[in-house]
């Protein structure tokens, strides 16, 4: 048998979103720990290969969203599975024109722009079409599981 204990499943996701030491593990000691992850809209599955930047929607104004890496930022709870979510819901700039397309997947990575490292991906659902005029919005309910 293998897999993550409840333990281990809730200590790394509040060391990833939360900025918080897996005791004895690990911790957020680094030289410059990350003080934000950022969230992205993806018109199709980034994959676990890809970057920030595979399949990353494009508009006029659409920019990455920064996310504290605090519980004021997300929220980690339950256990078996343990879910982390956006403490508040994410909004992205309003499409101002551009191609758009439909958000499908979101995800949440390092970087504030370029091809940054993922983290973790999922689906949108309902998907969001991005037209201009359209404010895409990520909730609370968004969620990402350990298991």
């Amino acid at each position: 048998m293998s897999g993550k204990s409840n333990y281990l499943q809730q200590g790394v996701l509040a060391l990833i979103f939360n900025a918080t030491a897996l005791s004895n593990i690990a911790d957020n000691a680094a030289v410059s720990p990350l003080t934000n992850l950022y969230v992205a809209l993806h018109t199709a599955d980034p994959t676990n290969g890809g970057n920030q930047s595979s399949n990353e929607i494009s508009y006029t104004s659409y920019a990455r969203v920064a996310v504290a890496r605090t519980a004021g930022g997300w929220t980690v709870s339950g256990s078996s599975p343990t879910q982390v979510s956006p403490a508040a819901n994410i909004t992205f700039p309003t499409s101002t024109g551009g191609a758009g397309g439909t958000a499908s997947f979101w995800s949440v990575g390092t970087a504030s722009s370029g091809a940054g490292n993922l983290l973790y991906t999922g689906p949108i659902s309902p998907t969001i079409n991005v037209v201009s005029g359209v404010t895409p919005e990520l909730t609370t309910s968004s969620t990402v599981t350990e298991d």
